[in-house]
């Protein structure tokens, strides 16, 4: 008599951190919806021009002034261009400064924070210098960094990119602050740690053991302080451009656009309107996508 063989179901496949974080990102409505409304953006600015291929830069004195209309679906500006054109030229440039700027920040703040949580001896000097930067005005020190620069900057790689080097080395130098605060406590917490002691105790070295141990259980922070970081440089660039002191008058960015429009707002209000709210949608979405990966990467709040 032979034994009964019963059948085994298929064993699901063991599930992982990622998709847990995903699982618990995707039950965040206002993180979904953020990631909406940011990819809807993202693919405007970049495959808007593909389909709607009119010059930004394009000056018609003929067509100046005008509301809506077939050519134009969202009207021209004061010089004949079109608002279409300039606005997702200007959000792809808005939108390169924030990533850039951020990407920055994150990489200094990173670095700067596990230097100061791991090495013992750079823990004052380097919380010190971080305090100083969070007591320096920002605003100010910005402008300050603008104009002793610009000039210089615009000379050696053109007007565009010397500016566009200038305003993300300017954001991204005075912006990492709150980044370095975060990794240097979550290093602190893991320099204690079972396997980062007992990796010590065989003899690895301070550069393995941060590319191994540490560095990989502080990215979480790192991801929630780099969207973040994306909405903050945005709105910096764009008070840059406010001001006049961002990139050039033909060189079209969303603080740019509500810089031309300021002077002309009872008349046109729509030219400010339409870059604020591109502005504001593109900081909102970001923060809750921020939010989203907060919760998510969360170990106590992931398993509820």
């Amino acid at each position: 008599m032979t034994d009964a063989v019963t059948a085994t179901p298929p064993s699901e496949s063991p599930s992982n951190q990622w998709r847990d974080v995903w699982r618990q990102f995707r039950s965040h409505r206002g993180a979904m919806l953020g990631l909406i409304v940011f990819a809807a953006i993202l693919g405007t600015v970049l495959l808007g021009p593909l389909i709607w291929s009119m010059d930004a830069t394009f000056v018609d004195m003929r067509a100046r002034n005008k509301g809506p209309m077939m050519g134009h679906p969202l009207g021209t500006d004061q010089l004949g261009r079109d608002m279409l054109a300039r606005l997702m030229a200007g959000g792809k440039v808005s939108i390169a400064v924030g990533l850039t700027a951020m990407s920055l920040s994150i990489f200094l703040g990173t670095l700067i924070g596990i230097s100061a949580g791991f090495f013992r001896r750079l823990d004052g000097i380097l919380m010190r210098l971080t305090d100083l930067f969070l007591a320096l005005p920002l605003l100010p020190l910005l402008l300050v960094m603008v104009m002793l620069f610009r000039e210089p900057l615009s000379k050696r790689f053109g007007p565009e990119t010397g500016i566009f080097i200038l305003i993300v080395g300017a954001i991204g130098v005075t912006s990492w602050m709150q980044t370095a605060r975060i990794v240097r406590g979550e290093v602190l917490a893991l320099k204690e740690r079972e396997f980062v002691l007992a990796a010590r105790s065989i003899g690895t070295s301070p550069f393995k053991m941060i590319l191994r141990h540490i560095l990989p259980n502080v990215l979480s922070p790192i991801m929630v302080s780099a969207t973040l970081g994306i909405a903050s440089a945005i709105i910096t660039e764009s008070a840059l451009s406010f001001l006049g002191l961002g990139f050039p008058p033909d060189f079209p960015t969303w603080g740019r656009l509500l810089f031309d429009a300021v002077d002309q707002i009872q008349l046109y209000p729509m030219r400010v309107i339409l870059p604020g709210i591109a502005i504001s949608l593109t900081v909102l979405s970001v923060n809750y996508i921020g939010d989203g990966l907060r919760d998510a990467l969360d170990p106590r709040i992931r398993g509820r």
